[in-house]
């Protein structure tokens, strides 16, 4: 008799959801509440898959520590609490609900918003405590003003019609929102010191990355207007709590409301709780009855299928494929996902298009999992590590992006080739790619149709000049001046003259000083750094 899988279910994952794996005689379900480290890796040595919410931590300890797991769920979007990297490592298959809490979060941000406008929890404390003060609660009102959204993904735009609802002005800075995304929700689109300008609120809706980190710091409160209220229900970091905390006691913050921190929980000494105008809440942004009975069927529901069939439903981690379609397309997801990384680094803001197009031998090859890598490599820095090759496509259509595939003959110059471009009103960029011999020697060959020739990996830099003699030769004098060590260069001059674009592999990417050197010769058109 074959012996039942176990499932170890933790975080109060909901009833329903666990009754769904419960109903399956070959599993063998336990419960628990939140477990630290040293207990999980106590009870994880047989299991096969793990389901969490956010409370537990899967550290690369725990996942070293299991022998059998072939399967961690995540009830809810983000990951954070899931070493992915050390699980991709090991060949554990991570799962999240990329959906299920949307409404929670949109009606906790615009709580926190209404909140703020009336003092209302201040106002509450003060009648348990027995008083009646009236003066000390006056509000504001949200009619008229201008509230900015910073992210118009999923949430950011459902607080968006929430605020028009309530007769608000909404701007929102998103590079990669379509204009027509953005007219259909009524919002006007902004760069982001202008919505720092002129916003009367701030609403924050992004995923934590090395770019998003701290991007509400000191600089942008000094841009803000004298008044403005902060809201942030997204996660911890994006705003910089030590600069905010700064404009609150100037005066120039009127009041913040958190349910996300940096670290969770925050400590004793937290900086914003001595604040009165500030409304802190324990990262309830997916504590709904209705939001957490949802993520924890789509989570029971993903693991049950994995265990007993092997589907794979929103993997963030790996592609939706079988063993042998794996082993035959994986060249090709590899260099599609980092052909739409590299077109994300250097594309036009508010894309509307992104096309790929196939020429020779891949275009006979099933290339749907290719270009939702492409797709993939090209949204990380919009949604993190909250895209993956199964809602890359839906995220993109969220966003107003229209995404084509197409298939040409054979290329002059290559048996087979994979060309990924966008559009974002007039502005086009493009990149394509190429194998050199096998599979296993894959290159850039072509940047905004200027033939190339870069190893898809590290660091790349590309630099466009006025085509005069000695320019390279410069330029290898500043970058061994900073100690930036050029692994390969490709040279491609304009057909008609004048200017030249140079591609370098690099073994470290050059520091701000080394661009504004570089930046500073009025030969050199422009610069970008591509990390790969």
């Amino acid at each position: 008799m074959k012996s039942q899988a176990k499932v170890l279910v933790l975080d109060h994952v909901s009833a329903r959801g666990v009754a769904i794996l419960k109903a399956e005689p070959s599993l063998e379900v336990k419960e628990s509440g939140p477990m630290p480290e040293a207990e999980l890796i106590a009870n994880i040595g047989d299991i096969s898959a793990l389901v969490v919410r956010s409370q537990t931590k899967v550290t690369r300890k725990a996942i070293e520590a299991a022998k059998k797991l072939k399967i961690i769920g995540r009830a809810g979007v983000g990951v954070d609490n899931v070493d992915v990297e050390a699980a991709t490592q090991k060949g554990i298959v991570v799962m999240n609900t990329p959906s299920g809490n949307t409404i929670s979060t949109a009606e906790l941000s615009f709580s926190m918003i209404l909140s703020l406008a009336r003092s209302i929890p201040q106002a509450h404390a003060s009648m348990k405590a027995g008083k009646w003060d009236r003066k000390s609660y006056q509000g504001v009102e949200l009619c008229n003003k201008t509230l900015g959204v910073i992210g118009l993904g999923r949430i950011g735009g459902e607080v968006a019609r929430r605020a028009i609802a309530f007769g608000m002005r909404v701007i929102a800075y998103d590079p990669f929102v379509s204009l027509a995304r953005a007219k259909s929700l009524q919002v006007e689109l902004s760069e982001l010191p202008s919505l720092f300008e002129r916003a009367d609120w701030i609403t924050v809706h992004m995923p934590l990355s090395d770019e998003t980190k701290n991007m509400v710091n000191r600089e942008a409160f000094a841009r803000m207007k004298k008044g403005v209220r902060i809201v942030n229900c997204a996660r911890g970091g994006i705003v910089d709590e030590q600069a905010l905390a700064e404009a609150i006691e100037s005066g120039k913050v009127a009041g913040a409301a958190f349910d996300v921190y940096d670290p969770e929980p925050p400590p004793a000494d937290y900086i914003l709780r001595k604040f009165p105008n500030v409304i802190l809440t324990p990262h309830l942004g997916a504590s709904t009855a209705e939001a957490q009975e949802s993520v924890g069927i789509e989570i029971a529901e993903a693991a049950r299928n994995f265990l007993l069939r092997g589907e794979i439903q929103n993997a963030v981690n790996m592609p939706n494929l079988d063993a042998k379609s794996l082993a035959t397309l994986k060249p090709y997801l590899v260099l599609g996902e980092k052909l739409g990384r590299a077109l994300s680094q250097i594309s036009p803001k508010n894309v509307e298009q992104f096309t790929i197009n196939y020429s020779g031998h891949v275009s006979e090859l099933n290339t749907q999992p290719i270009t939702r890598l492409a797709v993939k490599g090209f949204l990380e820095r919009i949604s993190g590590r909250d895209v993956n090759e199964i809602n890359a496509m839906a995220i993109a259509a969220n966003l107003g992006i229209r995404v084509q595939e197409n298939r040409t003959a054979s290329p002059l110059d290559y048996s087979e080739l994979i060309q990924v471009s966008v559009k974002g009103g007039t502005e086009e960029c493009s990149i394509a790619g190429a194998f050199f011999g096998s599979t296993n020697n894959p290159r850039f060959v072509r940047i905004n149709d200027r033939p190339v020739e870069a190893t898809p990996k590290g660091v790349l830099f590309l630099l466009a000049n006025n085509d005069r003699p000695g320019i390279v030769g410069w330029l290898g004098t500043v970058l061994g001046k900073h100690k930036v060590n050029i692994a390969n260069m490709s040279l491609a001059r304009d057909q008609r003259g004048g200017h030249a674009l140079t591609a370098l592999n690099l073994d470290s990417a050059p520091c701000e000083k080394t661009l504004a050197e570089i930046t500073a010769n009025p030969d050199i058109l422009w610069t970008k750094t591509i990390k790969l």
